[in-house]
């Protein structure tokens, strides 16, 4: 009998904050693009599950009678239910009639139209986003330094965790995809390329139903690479790519959203002392540097012979990690741009209010320019409305953790954690 290989389960920032939501919902909706691991996630905390895109009974079981798959221990993990949104009410009053906490757990790769969960599954159904893995969970980081005590005031040193811009290069080039772990960089590059064409050929049209131009989807992907970490408009990446209308870019970037692939990061409008006027642009990001990556067809090599390049994915990589960071305490991730010119990375505010700005810099000798703008930044921002920032930090690819004289935090991403 042939040895069955037992995957390891690598444990991710989201399992407690599932876990919580388990204990006071009936229903728990885990939603991220294919591959990022909500399947393995959902598994770790579920007692029985069916999954519909591999079950072809279970789902003909959903045409006759929809309560026949929700039979089974809980938490029972739905996969991919999106595939037939009619089980989304029958979840809906089953959650009603158990009257329990912790029933389902529902993952999906594709946010369904409005009008499949039109009947609300608010008190009933609560939703989760999962990204790919950050530097923290590919234990890629000396995890050092946390976000959550940053912005409670805390203000560490940390010692060099050691990475280096080739290292970085490689993370950024194979992402954090849990399915990588086992694989080489050649095959997570080849994957990543794979990943893509399915989703210009078959994906992007599945998602609602309507065909695709496969070439304009490409076009519209390596556009988007070549313009991560930017402002551009719809309007630019027409005339980037070329023989298409503003109106077709915004059609297909509408299903790419709806796919979970790209992930705009959109504009923090705190109150001003100035008279500076906010841009209200969201900049231009996929889920995981990654996709940049292999829409480009590039490479670790080639990335360290583009370093303007390579100081935006490693921007887009930041983002993506302090996406889940923020996530875990109950916050949001922003970016800051007015009409002055002047720019901010990322802002990040909690629910309760409080604030901080982070600078994200590729080499460590920018941490100068970074502090100065963060510095100014802080100076605009009405602290009678606002509050003071609980945290101004430049985001760095190497070298120590310190605080500087003017107040600003340096830290190395790779000492990053919640």
């Amino acid at each position: 009998m042939a040895n069955i290989i037992e995957m390891r389960y690598y444990s991710r920032i989201i399992d407690r904050e599932l876990r919580q939501r388990l204990s006071s919902t009936g229903a728990v909706v885990i939603e991220g693009p294919k591959a990022c691991g909500k399947t393995a996630t959902a598994r770790n905390l579920a007692a029985s599950e069916v999954l519909l895109d591999v079950d072809d009974n279970a789902r003909r079981a959903v045409a006759i009678d929809p309560r026949l798959v929700l039979a089974g221990d809980t938490p029972r993990l739905i996969d991919e239910w999106q595939i037939e949104p009619a089980i989304w009410n029958h979840i809906r009053r089953t959650v009603d009639e158990r009257g329990a906490p912790g029933q389902f757990i529902l993952t999906g790769s594709a946010a369904p139209t409005d009008d499949i969960t039109r009947h609300t599954g608010a008190g009933r159904l609560t939703r989760l986003r999962l990204r790919p893995m950050t530097m923290f969970e590919l234990e890629r980081s000396a995890a050092t330094v946390s976000l959550a005590e940053l912005m409670n005031g805390a203000r560490p040193t940390c010692p060099d965790p050691g990475s280096d811009i080739p290292e970085l290069a490689e993370l950024i080039a194979v992402g954090g995809w849990p399915g990588h772990l086992r694989l080489t960089t050649k095959q997570a590059l080849q994957a990543n390329r794979d990943y893509l064409e399915e989703i210009r050929r078959v994906d992007i049209g599945r998602v609602d139903g309507v065909r695709r131009d496969p070439d304009k989807v490409g076009r519209l992907l390596r556009s988007l690479a070549r313009n991560t970490g930017t402002y551009a408009s719809a309007t630019g990446l027409a005339e980037d790519i070329g023989g298409v209308t503003v109106q077709t870019v915004l059609e297909y970037l509408a299903s790419l959203e709806r796919l979970m692939i790209v992930e705009d990061q959109p504009a923090w409008s705190p109150h001003l002392r100035s008279r500076s006027r906010l841009r209200s642009a969201a900049k231009r990001h996929f889920v995981d540097p990654s996709l940049a990556v292999a829409a480009l067809r590039a490479t670790p090599e080639g990335l360290l012979k583009d370093i303007n390049l390579l100081g935006f994915l490693f921007e887009s990589m930041v983002v993506r990690d302090l996406r889940v960071y923020a996530q875990a305490v109950d916050a949001e991730v922003s970016q800051y741009r007015d009409n002055t010119g002047l720019e901010v990375d990322a802002v990040i505010q909690s629910a309760d209010g409080r604030w901080g700005a982070l600078e994200i810099k590729l080499g460590a000798g920018m941490a100068d320019q970074a502090a100065a703008s963060l510095l100014k930044f802080a100076n605009r921002v009405d602290i009678d409305k606002c509050g003071p920032p609980s945290l101004l930090a430049v985001i760095t690819a190497t070298g120590y953790g310190y605080l500087r004289d003017d107040g600003i935090m340096v830290i190395p991403i790779a000492a990053l954690r919640p």
